[in-house]
């Protein structure tokens, strides 16, 4: 059972999966179509700074320094099939949804009450942030592309585990206070995911843990953080 929860903030940072957007979508929607796109992305975007970024750290993380584009690909692949956070996988997979997004093949699932809270929020004075295992061009893309349309102009800024670091780690939390210039006091969190949930709070920041029915984590609680289900049940107050 989930109550309203009633938060005083001024920055306010979510999560993507299971919090704005349906788990479901990322995993049998976008999971495939970077997959098919991997091999020709890489291919036809050997210049792309990104791109070969992303292709050195994959060299790097399997101590490959020589290796070549189709075992490049089948890292990448264990590594989608594992559903690992990685980031050289997630920076490609952003680009090539970026990609998918700006020719009109794909729009971004957000759950019915996320945009107008959202657009409540930002219109009280909070101040809105992403922080995302996917990367920030994904993240850009996906709130260009959305069901509700395009929302990044609600946002002050966009975290991925290269910018901030890794999500269960109370440094990646700090980092992003750092960033923002807000006290970890006035900022929450919002996130399906007590690890996640539990880092931020380690950092300093409020937490509150969305817990949508159907969602992958939803049977395994947000551990002691306040809890709702639909961003409705949040009232967000600016500090005093």
């Amino acid at each position: 059972m989930t109550a309203a929860v009633t938060v005083t903030a001024k920055v306010v940072v979510v999560d993507i999966e299971g919090t704005t957007s349906a788990t479901s979508f990322v995993v049998d929607t976008l999971y495939p179509y970077s997959r098919a796109r991997l091999r020709a992305w890489i291919d036809s975007h050997q210049r792309h700074p990104d791109t070969r970024r992303a292709l050195a750290q994959v060299r790097e993380l399997i101590g490959e320094p020589a290796v070549d584009t189709a075992r490049i690909v089948t890292a990448l692949g264990a590594w989608l099939d594992a559903d690992e956070k990685v980031t050289p996988l997630k920076t490609l997979q952003g680009l090539i949804w970026d990609a998918g997004f700006t020719a009109g093949e794909l729009t971004s699932h957000l759950y019915p009450e996320v945009a107008g809270a959202l657009r409540s929020w930002q219109a009280g004075g909070q101040r809105l942030y992403v922080f995302s295992s996917g990367s920030v061009a994904a993240q850009r893309a996906w709130f260009a592309h959305s069901l509700a349309g395009d929302l990044r102009g609600l946002f002050s800024g966009y975290f991925d585990t290269e910018t901030a670091g890794p999500k269960r780690q109370p440094s990646s939390y700090a980092a992003i206070t750092a960033a923002t210039g807000v006290p970890a006091g006035r900022t929450v969190f919002l996130s399906d995911l007590v690890d996640e949930l539990d880092a931020a709070r380690a950092a300093g920041w409020s937490t509150v843990g969305v817990r949508r029915p159907g969602e992958p984590n939803h049977d395994r609680g947000v551990g002691d953080h306040p809890a709702v289900g639909d961003f409705a049940q949040i009232s967000i107050l600016p500090p005093p």
